[in-house]
């Protein structure tokens, strides 16, 4: 997030382009008695749009168990885009303090932090604003009013992810109670070591009866069945919710790195169909089990000539064997997090 420095008579057209094409209302001017009032409504919008969009760009990141790595202020947008990633990752292991940068050792930009990140680098984006929201050369007005702007980010932040929280769990409607629900779930999560995106599917298959709840969320579950009596609904239809919004395949670290290794050896294979599945991550593939699974189970489920996929693994832990020497560990990350990618 950069922004021109502003003096009389420059540094607004960066700012105008900008932020135009982000919003294109935050371009309309209307009839004020002078420039100056005109201005000072224009630029003094602009933090909300941008807020929400960051909101809204964070908890779909949190959401899907996303870590971006290194959340710098000239690694984000003021469109609310995902760019210029450092070692990111999705998590295996539900935990807040998940990271995956071998230089992140205090864990600043680990999972469980990346909205206050967030709230950081718009404060920093606001300081240079002041001048263009300002009415005159006194700011203090202008703090002022960003300050309850960003004070709207987490407020927004946490009203995008329950929203889709609920939609996770398969809720409809939105009752007081579900923040508690989602905070119990969570809190098993982590201290059972669940995996963050497999869970999720699991809660489908719970309900269709394919397969028995998970035994840490046994206690959670009658709660989570209680809640969904309460809006009717059946779980054939609960079930097939669940699996729209919650994906079976993701780019975990271990496939990326399996793949990246096989297509350096000259075999495309395992590369081309983690491809494939990623483009319909929320349709299961039959045949391709694997590629749902975080690494620790990839490998129990893995036979002796079980194809490329397991090529691949044994390639991998073989690459990672020779890394470890160099690669400094925190204490309690998960197995994905150990593929460090040099930063």
């Amino acid at each position: 997030m950069r922004a021109s420095t502003y003096a009389p008579g420059r540094g607004r057209t960066a700012p105008d382009s900008s932020f135009g094409r982000r919003d294109p209302l935050l371009t309309e001017r209307a009839t004020h008695s002078t420039q100056l009032v005109r201005e000072f409504f224009h630029y003094a919008r602009l933090p909300i749009g941008l807020a929400d969009a960051q909101a809204s760009l964070i908890a779909k990141w949190m959401l899907v168990g996303f870590v971006h790595g290194v959340m710098n202020t000239d690694n984000m947008t003021i469109s609310g885009e995902s760019i210029d990633f450092g070692p990111c990752a999705f998590i295996d292991a539900h935990h807040p303090s998940a990271v995956f940068s071998s230089i992140d050792q205090l864990g600043r930009y680990a999972y469980g932090n990346q909205p206050h990140i967030a709230l950081w680098n718009l404060a920093r984006l606001a300081e240079t604003l002041l001048p263009l929201v300002a009415a005159d050369a006194d700011t203090t007005g202008a703090v002022e009013s960003v300050t309850e702007v960003l004070h709207q980010f987490l407020p927004r932040y946490e009203q995008h992810w329950l929203d889709g929280m609920r939609a996770k769990l398969g809720l409809r409607t939105a009752l007081p109670d579900d923040r508690a629900l989602v905070d119990d779930l969570l809190a098993r999560m982590t201290d059972a070591a669940l995996d963050h995106t497999g869970t999720f599917r699991a809660l489908a298959r719970v309900l269709r009866g394919s397969e028995p709840p998970p035994e840490p969320l046994l206690a959670w579950m009658g709660r989570w069945r209680a809640r969904l009596a309460v809006e009717g609904s059946d779980d054939t239809s609960t079930a097939a919710a669940i699996d729209r919004v919650n994906p079976l395949y993701i780019a975990r670290n271990h496939l990326v790195e399996a793949a990246l290794a096989t297509a350096t050896d000259g075999d495309l294979t395992t590369l081309h169909e983690l491809v494939e599945l990623l483009r319909h991550p929320f349709d299961e593939s039959p045949g391709r089990d694997r590629y749902a699974l975080p690494i620790e189970m990839m490998r129990a489920a893995s036979t002796v000539g079980a194809g490329s996929v397991t090529a691949a693994i044994e390639r991998l832990d073989a690459l990672l064997t020779e890394a470890m020497d160099d690669i400094s560990l925190r204490p309690g990350r998960s197995d994905a997090g150990r593929v460090m990618n040099g930063h």
